[in-house]
């Protein structure tokens, strides 16, 4: 038989990951502070669930996806509530920190409570789709024992390691790499339009050059895990070219009054290299400079 499940949070994602489940034939309990949220799920078959307590009692699987770990708590942590919960799965999507994490996994321990952290990777839509990313972090096992369950969610559900909060890290990680790409061609986008070039064109552009940017990230990614910071025969670029490239940039908004917050930010970490003495060393070495 597949297990009851429990959804708390009805928002935009918690709608999606509610929907997802009830595709799959999940018998499901929803509750959400705002009632109103659920008349849509509960129109598909969900259930609604006056309290917390309530949406808990019958489910093996309970999936939080609520505004942030405060809110998550002030739900859980109450005596009803957190008795209900021992002996089942406690699956936490809400976003939080590595540190939030391993600190709701050690109070789920502590009350005989199963717990999984996980971060979604993507928007609303992609959730119940066969590309659909959702990281999971904790005891592998128990990961692998609901794993039928959680594909439900997304087609690309991945266990990433027993460490609790390494679902959150990489949630972090992975959105930093996104959120750098999306502001650098922001900037692209003001650099053409003023000097008029067509956005269309510099698309084309961008995909074309895709594979060198690839192959660089790749190659400063592969020294920093090997150590090799000083520049050498297969040096791609050394810090001290990248920064007279980057000062052509700096050039350029200040000449066409474009925000230069972004190249800003790069040049105080080509400056702090090159004040070390590694102009000639490899871009890699920049990391040293990130904490």
């Amino acid at each position: 038989m597949k297990p009851g499940i429990a959804v708390l949070g009805t928002g935009r994602m918690g709608s999606a990951l509610v929907s997802a489940f009830l595709k799959q034939g999940y018998s499901v309990a929803i509750w959400n502070r705002t009632k109103s949220k659920c008349a849509p799920l509960a129109a598909l078959g969900a259930r609604v669930a006056e309290t917390v307590r309530d949406a808990v009692a019958d489910a093996e699987l309970i999936v939080v996806n609520v505004n942030d770990y405060v809110t998550s708590d002030g739900l859980l942590r109450q005596d009803d509530v957190t008795k209900g919960l021992r002996g089942k799965l406690l699956v936490q999507l809400t976003s939080g920190s590595p540190r939030q994490a391993r600190e709701m996994a050690a109070w789920a321990r502590n009350h005989d409570i199963h717990y999984l952290d996980g971060a979604i990777m993507g928007t609303p839509n992609f959730i119940g789709e066969p590309g659909g990313t959702i990281l999971y972090s904790g005891p592998g096992a128990l990961f692998e024992k609901y794993k039928p369950v959680l594909l439900a969610l997304g087609g690309n559900s991945l266990h990433v390691g027993s460490d609790v909060g390494h679902a959150s890290a990489l949630d972090s990680a992975l959105l930093v790499s996104m959120w750098g790409s999306m502001f650098g061609v922001l900037q692209a986008v003001s650099v053409c339009q003023a000097e008029a070039l067509p956005l269309e064109a510099f698309m084309g552009y961008l995909k074309a050059t895709q594979p060198v940017i690839d192959g660089a990230v790749t190659d400063f990614v592969n020294r920093i895990q090997a150590g090799r910071f000083a520049g050498d025969e297969t040096t791609l670029a050394t810090v001290d070219a990248h920064q007279g490239a980057l000062r052509h940039l700096l050039e350029l908004c200040k000449e066409r009054g474009i925000h230069h917050a972004v190249p800003d930010a790069f040049d105080q970490l080509f400056q702090a290299a090159l004040q070390a003495g590694h102009a000639q060393d490899d871009f890699a070495v920049l990391h040293k400079f990130m904490r």
